[in-house]
């Protein structure tokens, strides 16, 4: 395994030279993460459609039990059971808006990594940085388990584990475990873990700390070890599951469910489970005794078990919701953790918004009301009244407002509207309003995506690496009969 030991030695490197100033050596978070063995033991598997050919370019790299889809470059790189998904990229011909400024693009927008460790992260979306509109690039980064990239270019930082970067640029920066940014652009800072922080271009921001006894408990992380808590034995608890389904090189086509709807055949579907129309469940979702409603979604390494989701409603990546009830239009936002028991059930009412990095987890029933916002750490119903408002209060906010342990300044009717928008169009990319003719969307276009398996080699000294290859989408020349 010599040639993937100087991959990794280079990538820890690079990144290190990047993050100098911080003084943060990813060496032993990267040789933490993966037993060296386990590179060789797992295919990558590359989807594609008639609307998202191949497209793919690798050279050195590892890319064991990775799943990729759409426009994917991959350079030098270590990839672990990583989500790829190029199926949101800009085109030539849809263009790039920015602050009411067309951009036309010289080529379709590639993923690009370069020399990063990434380990059961997820890259998705496509590039907000106006800058290179043309490139989504991920370089000289480290990014430890269950981290989401979505729509955010990152160079020269760490990302800890459960940690997402949302919609901005991140540059020679640290992002603690279960961090949540989304502030446009970061270069160069460090982000403590547990901290939620958003910042809009309006100048509308909301900011939420952990306090680190209770952050301990759910994720942490230690130099040479991997990541620990509850987050992790929840996900390490139901990894078989995932590989009986990803331990066949030719996955069998999912069941026939609902009209519109989609399910992954790499998705976990267990016990008493209802898909319902318009419904899709991406790869690595885990359904265990679930129901969902017409227009519900579970997204990636997301988890619904024992659960109600009457319809419409938003399971952003990562998020896990157990023994809960959520009414029609409920977003709940990245990796967060809602757990209910049969005595303390969680119930959730219409419209209301959990947001990225919330932990709800009962010690007696709780029910949120409709057209609430809520955050920060909940185990029991009176925790609301310093972790929850009204958006029709939130609303009402011009200036500054501080409840419990979170800090607003801005306006929030702006800032409010701008996530319902965004639930809408989450909405609407997959498909949730499909009328069997007109707007289509993920749920419905990836009906019969087909797999390109890839192995590593599995001894000698290219152990645990894949072939050196290049591959180019078909020119439209080439269907011609």
């Amino acid at each position: 395994m010599k040639q993937l030991q100087r991959i990794l030695d280079n990538v820890i490197a690079r990144t290190n030279i990047n993050l100098r100033r911080s003084a943060i050596d990813v060496g032993p978070y990267v040789h933490g993460a993966v037993p060296q063995e386990n590179y060789a033991q797992f295919y990558a598997f590359y989807g594609i459609t008639t609307e998202h050919p191949l497209f793919f370019n690798f050279q050195c790299s590892s890319l064991a039990g990775s799943y990729f889809f759409g426009k994917c470059d991959v350079q030098h790189s270590v990839l672990y059971k990583c989500d790829v998904r190029g199926d949101e990229l800009k085109s030539v011909t849809s263009g790039f808006s920015v602050d009411n400024v067309c951009l036309h693009l010289h080529t379709d927008e590639v993923i690009r990594i370069v020399d990063s460790f990434l380990h059961k992260a997820l890259i998705h979306s496509f590039s907000h940085d106006p800058e290179f509109p043309e490139e989504f690039l991920i370089k000289n980064t480290v990014a430890l388990s269950y981290a989401n990239i979505h729509g955010s270019p990152v160079m020269g930082s760490f990302l800890g584990p459960f940690c997402t970067i949302d919609l901005c640029t991140v540059q020679n920066s640290s992002i603690g475990a279960y961090a949540y940014v989304q502030v446009c652009d970061l270069s160069p800072s460090i982000v403590e873990p547990g901290h939620i922080w958003i910042r809009n271009k309006s100048g509308d921001e909301f900011s939420y700390k952990y306090a680190p006894e209770v952050l301990a408990k759910y994720v942490s992380i230690t130099p040479g070890e991997r990541a620990k808590g509850v987050f992790m034995d929840f996900v390490e608890g139901r990894k078989r599951d995932f590989e009986r389904v990803f331990g066949f090189l030719y996955a069998s086509r999912p069941e026939t469910y609902a009209p519109g709807s989609f399910v992954s055949r790499y998705a976990v579907v267990k016990g008493e489970t209802s898909i319902g129309e318009n419904v899709l469940v991406a790869q690595r979702a885990y359904l265990e005794n679930a129901r969902l409603g017409k227009g519900a979604n579970a997204q990636e390494n997301s988890y619904v078990v024992d659960s109600v989701l009457e319809g419409y409603d938003v399971t952003a990546h990562g998020a896990k919701i157990i023994g809960s009830r959520l009414g029609t239009n409920v977003f709940v936002g990245f990796n967060s953790f809602l757990r209910g028991t049969p005595e303390a059930p969680l119930t959730i009412g219409q419209g209301s918004v959990v947001l990225p990095h919330t932990i709800i987890d009962l010690e007696e029933p709780v029910t949120l009301p409709p057209l609430h916002v809520v955050w920060g750490h909940v185990s029991r119903q009176s925790d609301l009244a310093t972790q929850s408002v009204s958006i029709e209060d939130f609303a009402k906010v011009d200036g500054e407002a501080t409840i419990g342990a979170m800090t607003f300044t801005g306006n929030g009717e702006r800032f409010i509207r701008a996530f319902q928008n965004r639930i809408h169009h989450i909405l609407e990319a997959n498909g949730a309003y499909y009328d069997g003719v007109q707007n289509q969307g993920h749920a419905q276009k990836t009906k019969n995506i087909t797999y390109n398996l890839i192995q590593p080699y599995v001894e000698g000294g290219f152990k645990g690496v894949y072939p050196n290859m290049r591959i180019f989408p078909l020119c439209s020349d080439d269907l011609v009969l």
